[in-house]
């Protein structure tokens, strides 16, 4: 009983998982920088970007099916 006493305690000490989702964000949060700070520079990548946002806001949005 003990042993597993033990490994819930180190279980839960782990950070692992909370530093790859960080990371995670990190990325998702330059990497859509990159896109808007682009699109100024390519007209063709500003439609492109507007189009994505408009799929994940229908897909978002209750009752509405993702294409």
């Amino acid at each position: 009983m003990n042993g597993l006493k033990r490994h819930i305690v180190n279980f839960a000490k782990q950070e692992d998982g909370a530093q790859v989702v960080e990371y995670a964000l990190i990325i998702a949060v330059v990497s859509i920088g990159l896109v808007i700070a682009l699109s100024d520079a390519t007209g063709g990548l500003r439609s492109s970007f507007a189009n994505l946002v408009t799929r994940i806001t229908t897909c978002f949005t209750a009752g509405s099916t993702c294409t």
